[in-house]
């Protein structure tokens, strides 16, 4: 299908538009901009800066892309927003294009669906198959590994990492990392319990839950320290693969600063 772009429409010459995509009335895209085959910018959506689009993604009303960092300290580089295939942008999503501090990238993965007014700040990584519920704020350099679903209302510390198939629940606020496959809540946020209903629904076996359910028993309720923990996870013939990540991921958050692993600038 031919591309179709709104009369009322402000598309700049440069830009790059594929095949089949949509661009509806009171749009702004940038010359340095991006678009994938599908994807469709319905209204008053705003793509600037050096930002690159997949295929297939959908922005509604007031969504903004590729503005420049929230941050007193950028000066102005040419930094990027990269975003892949099949994502929902809701209505008022804003995602920032990074600053000079990492890797100069902003990257959003696929599958991804954004409530209204949730916020992507600077350099940060959100993997893929992520729901963030609506008025979810994301610090400077973030990152959000895959199928994570976030609730209404939580604000997530500069450096925090949430691990795979966590859950946040709403109103949280993320002080420190979220360890993969955990349940966490509150003020701030601490891993309450295994997070059983996605595990479950991504085809985790019940021997995976019940270890993953013991080492959280271990770590967070008994306070054994890991290496005791892993010892008896062990003896158990419990110490499984996931078991061993969520256990590297909770080594490598103790090392970092405030339970951040990757805040490592006073770290000890």
């Amino acid at each position: 299908m031919a591309t179709h772009v709104d009369p009322r429409a402000a598309v700049d010459p440069r830009a790059e538009i594929a095949e089949d995509v949509f661009i509806g009335p009171f749009c702004v895209v940038g010359p340095n901009v991006r678009i994938g085959r599908g994807t469709r910018l319905e209204s008053q959506v705003s793509l600037m800066g050096h930002t690159t689009l997949g295929e297939y993604n959908q922005l509604f009303p007031g969504v903004v892309i590729g503005a420049a960092p929230q941050d007193v300290s950028y000066g102005g580089s040419e930094t990027e927003v990269q975003i892949g295939d099949h994502n929902v942008f809701r209505e008022a999503v804003t995602v920032n294009r990074a600053t000079e501090k990492e890797d100069g990238v902003t990257q959003v993965g696929s599958h991804n669906f954004f409530m209204a007014c949730s916020h992507v700040a600077h350099d940060c990584l959100v993997g893929d198959h992520v729901v963030t519920a609506n008025s979810v704020l994301m610090g400077g350099h973030v990152h959000v590994h895959d199928h994570v679903t976030i609730s209404g209302g939580t604000g997530i510390h500069h450096f925090a990492t949430i691990g795979a198939f966590s859950f946040v629940s709403g109103l949280s606020r993320v002080l420190h990392d979220v360890p993969p496959f955990m349940l966490a809540d509150g003020s701030p946020a601490r891993a309450r319990c295994v997070n059983v209903v996605a595990l479950k629904r991504n085809d985790f076996s019940q021997d995976q839950i019940r270890a993953l359910a013991e080492t959280h028993r271990l770590v967070y309720r008994a306070r054994v320290g890991l290496d005791q923990a892993r010892d008896i996870l062990r003896n158990n013939q419990q110490l499984v693969p996931v078991v061993n990540h969520l256990l590297s991921f909770v080594q490598t958050q103790l090392e970092g600063r405030h339970g951040r692993a990757r805040d490592q600038r006073r770290a000890a």
